[in-house]
């Protein structure tokens, strides 16, 4: 199946973005900024000549953590001062995708999270030139990678007799931390103005109504039970709900309501604290602004005590993972990614 995919303009986010004033919201303070600024610097240190940086997990998705981390800072993309480190870790990100069936490779966690990154960075990295530093300029721009990210992604839910997504694009099974990733890839390839049918945003809402008790916890895995407490996936449920417009649904106020009730507490799950953290932190700021400033001072008195010399963070994915989860989870106090935006 061929989706039609129609851009609305080559660079779509220049002409109706919020200004830099709304977006940043209030002034970073100055302990956040340099916190920020130690892991860019440690990201930079560590990023390889093609892209990426030498994980276990070295992949789109993670060449994907790693451009947001730049793409919040606030500096021009295009000629500020993280600009080459930009632009290689787009081309490690494009040169990973299959151009025949638009997949990331990997898994589908990979597949989500450079989905999400590019539709960050789409209107706002003139990728003109992007090529014509390493002597090529055949390779695909960024919108047209977007677009064929988006249908691999659709066609992929249409083989699931579940709706949803599991680690390879062929899975019959589904779980909600994929198919958050790979869900928010695509609300964030909509708001770049990116094609998305809305049935495919409405199936992906209905497994994570499905997989929520009323009790605000989030399965795990196919199409029902195995509730426990993992505050990742009850954030990753409270942060879809908010970003697709599903606020009205009772199972947003379930999931916000048992984040409000272990604001400082509760479990992380298998992808540990940084992966909560990541998610928590969107969670919070979408559904609850004042709820999200009082685990935000929380969140960054516990970096700063345990960022090292380095400027990174150690964690349950390995320190670059961790690092790029990490400045993620503060990123939202910048609110320069348009994904962060309320």
């Amino acid at each position: 199946m061929i989706l039609g995919v129609t851009l609305i303009a080559i660079y779509p986010g220049v002409g109706n973005s919020q200004s830099l004033e709304i977006r940043s919201g209030d002034p970073v303070p100055r302990d956040v900024r340099d916190l920020y600024d130690r892991g860019l610097q440690y990201l930079v240190a560590n990023q390889d000549e093609g892209g990426c940086w030498p994980s276990g997990h070295r992949g789109a998705g993670v060449a994907g953590m790693g451009l947001m981390c730049f793409l919040a800072s606030g500096e021009d993309p295009n000629f500020g001062l993280y600009s080459a480190n930009v632009r290689r870790a787009l081309r490690f990100i494009l040169r990973q995708q299959d151009p025949e069936t638009g997949y990331f490779g990997q898994s589908m966690y990979h597949h989500g999270f450079a989905m999400l990154a590019l539709a960050e960075a789409y209107g706002a990295v003139d990728d003109r030139t992007l090529w014509s530093e390493t002597g090529v300029d055949s390779e695909l721009r960024i919108g047209q990678s977007l677009e064929l990210a988006v249908r691999a992604a659709i066609t992929s839910q249409k083989n699931n007799p579940l709706g949803a997504w599991r680690y390879s694009p062929a899975g019959m099974e589904a779980d909600t931390s994929v198919t958050g990733g790979v869900l928010m890839g695509l609300l964030a390839a909509r708001n770049a103005g990116i094609e998305v049918p809305d049935d495919a945003i409405d199936r992906s809402i209905g497994y994570f109504t499905q997989m929520t008790a009323e009790s605000g916890q989030v399965a795990y895995s196919n199409g029902a039970g195995g509730f426990n407490e993992s505050m990742a996936r009850i954030s990753i449920g409270t942060l879809v709900f908010a970003i697709s417009r599903r606020k009205d649904l009772p199972q947003f106020a379930q999931t916000l309501g048992y984040l409000r009730d272990q604001l400082q507490g509760g479990t992380s799950g298998h992808g540990g604290v940084e992966y909560q953290s990541y998610y928590q932190a969107q969670a919070l700021f979408q559904g609850d602004l004042e709820l999200w400033k009082k685990w935000n001072g929380n969140l960054i008195d516990r970096l700063k005590a345990s960022q090292k010399a380095s400027g990174g963070f150690d964690g349950t994915q390995g320190p670059y993972v961790a690092t790029t989860l990490s400045l993620l989870a503060v990123a939202v106090n910048y609110r320069f990614l348009p994904i962060y935006e309320r």
